[in-house]
């Protein structure tokens, strides 16, 4: 596999909004704050200071995943999604590592992240690259998250 992580280009938004889409329709349900953060990705992750990122083989793209300034002020780990008949090949874990260089290179103290304890191999792997749990405060903003990690950077 020749895949290629590259950083948010216009061309695609749609592949961001799909692949988002598609993966809350799998595992949760979709809210309509998720269809506008999804629809306007622009406005409420790299306006105020995030990032997202592509994994593409050739002109597909398979993967993305987001860093997202947080209220805390650190990132957070937030949109990662791969096609359905791609996942397993380790495409999550490489857009992780990248995000994880990434938030070192910019000089970031810590990464955080939400999810929920039924995704048992997302949580398995976070663990694997040492993110650690930490309690979740009363005012989540995600209503399906029951976990959050972090990883000291």
């Amino acid at each position: 596999m020749n895949l290629q992580i590259i950083p948010y280009q216009k061309d695609y938004a749609s592949d961001f909004y799909a692949l988002n889409i598609e993966w809350l329709e799998t595992y949760f349900y979709v809210e309509d704050f998720d269809r506008e953060v999804l629809s306007n990705p622009e406005k409420y992750i790299l306006g105020p200071g995030g990032y997202i990122f592509f994994a593409k083989e050739g002109e597909k793209v398979l993967g993305t995943v987001a860093l997202m300034k947080h209220h805390s002020g650190f990132l957070e780990l937030t949109k990662m999604a791969v096609l359905p008949d791609q996942r397993g090949k380790r495409i999550g874990q490489q857009l992780l590592q990248y995000c994880i260089d990434h938030a070192k290179e910019l000089g970031e103290a810590k990464l955080i992240l939400y999810s929920n304890t039924i995704l048992e191999n997302a949580i398995h792997i976070y663990r694997k690259f040492g993110f650690q749990e930490i309690e979740v405060e009363p005012n989540s903003p995600y209503k399906r998250s029951n976990i959050k990690m972090e990883l000291n950077l």
